[in-house]
């Protein structure tokens, strides 16, 4: 499966959903801390699943969608990072 090159992480694209909104407006809206929503909005934290059903109620969009965001971002992120070799398990006994 190809890897999308350095996908946004989830809070940058919710940032276009509620253009036009305060960050306080939408927090309150969602149901959640001001500090909360800022940090997933700067990408300084995960978008739980948690936080994925709320933008799916509130958005009218899937919770799934949000989820997949977070998932090929850390992805992404992981595989920037040095990786030690790991062999396939059928190699394992040679």
């Amino acid at each position: 499966m190809p890897t999308q090159f350095n996908p946004p992480h989830p809070g940058e694209v919710l940032q276009e959903y509620i253009e036009g909104h305060s960050v306080s407006e939408v927090a309150r809206h969602l149901g959640i801390d001001r500090t909360t929503l800022s940090r997933l909005l700067h990408g300084k934290s995960d978008l739980s699943a948690d936080m994925a059903l709320r933008l799916e109620a509130a958005l009218r969009t899937s919770a799934s969608m949000w989820l997949g965001m977070q998932r090929d971002y850390d992805l992404w992120q992981a595989r920037q990072q040095k990786r030690p070799t790991i062999k396939p398990f059928e190699q394992l006994a040679a």
